[in-house]
């Protein structure tokens, strides 16, 4: 077993164990739609399984982080955690139906779309300040999505994968913005739990008849996307913000597409053609650009 304190955090943490972290957060998150494209089970139930074995290991991180994740909530902060938790639901729902319909690479470059969606939400909806760079980045993920597109026929299964993979990059930016405004001052660990319960909680009326059906390798993928893809990933993008800037750390995992890419490639053959690379690195560049733009100091 385990020791206690093989998964503490010596503090404090150097900037070089940081961005060791992070990477490998990126590489999780990577890995997230290899497990669901291994899973025979459908979307709905990938989802239920990943988040009761998130909530467990989120449980036991906190326990050994001393993490108080019960407790007393307010009514607003649990507002904040049904609808944070039911977005986080729609996220992986739609995600792993773009993994199965469209393969991984179109499912996870469908997802990095999610900065040009926080842009326009902030723009059109919350009435914020956006500068002219972050529309230029928007115009770029915009154009890399379009390449990434097979065809402009909903009959073809890539795109309506591409389709389901952009409506988890929606979901999951206003996912953030959500947890940015309602879930200040909430530990970040007991957060994710909760939202965690809130995602087995919705999923169970939809997933529950299906389960039967799940064979034993299912539950060992669905453990794999809730132990590593999500309860570990989680702790340690928490424990490198405390080495590096939430910038660096969003820079790193905009290196998520890329991982989830080779992966499929390597494992599964679903070689990327020209245009999927074309379109894949003008996404990933204006990530990063924005991300470099976001790390200057104001003057």
């Amino acid at each position: 077993m385990t020791r206690t304190n093989s998964l503490s955090i010596p503090a404090p943490i150097t900037h070089q164990r940081a961005l060791i972290y992070v990477h490998i957060v990126a590489l999780c998150f990577g890995l997230a739609g290899v497990f669901g494209h291994l899973v025979s089970a459908s979307a709905t139930v990938i989802t239920l399984g990943r988040a009761l074995c998130a909530v467990l290991t989120l449980i036991i991180v906190g326990r050994l982080q001393r993490r108080p994740l019960l407790g007393t909530l307010t009514p607003q902060q649990i507002f904040t955690l049904v609808v944070s938790g039911s977005l986080l639901a729609a996220h992986w729902v739609t995600f792993f139906l773009a993994v199965k319909t469209g393969g991984i690479a179109v499912a996870t470059l469908g997802f990095a779309s999610f900065p040009a969606f926080t842009t326009l939400i902030e723009a059109l909806v919350l009435r914020e300040r956006v500068s002219a760079a972050e529309w230029a980045a928007l115009v770029l993920v915009t154009l890399g999505l379009v390449l990434v597109t097979p065809s402009f026929d909903l009959a073809d299964q890539g795109t309506v994968g591409l389709a389901w993979g952009v409506s988890s990059g929606l979901s999951f930016a206003l996912l953030a913005l959500t947890n940015r405004r309602g879930a200040v001052g909430m530990d970040p660990i007991r957060v994710a739990c909760w939202q965690n319960v809130v995602v087995s909680l919705v999923m169970l009326p939809a997933a529950a008849s299906q389960l039967p059906s799940a064979t034993a390798w299912d539950w060992v993928w669905m453990a794999m996307l809730g132990v590593f893809c999500t309860g570990l990933a989680h702790f340690l993008f928490v424990s490198s913000l405390a080495g590096i800037k939430a910038s660096t750390a969003g820079l790193v995992i905009a290196l998520e597409p890329v991982y989830g890419i080779a992966f499929a490639w390597a494992l599964f053959g679903q070689e990327p053609t020209t245009r999927m690379l074309a379109g894949g690195a003008l996404v990933i560049a204006a990530i990063a650009w924005s991300g470099l733009r976001r790390r200057r100091p104001k003057a």
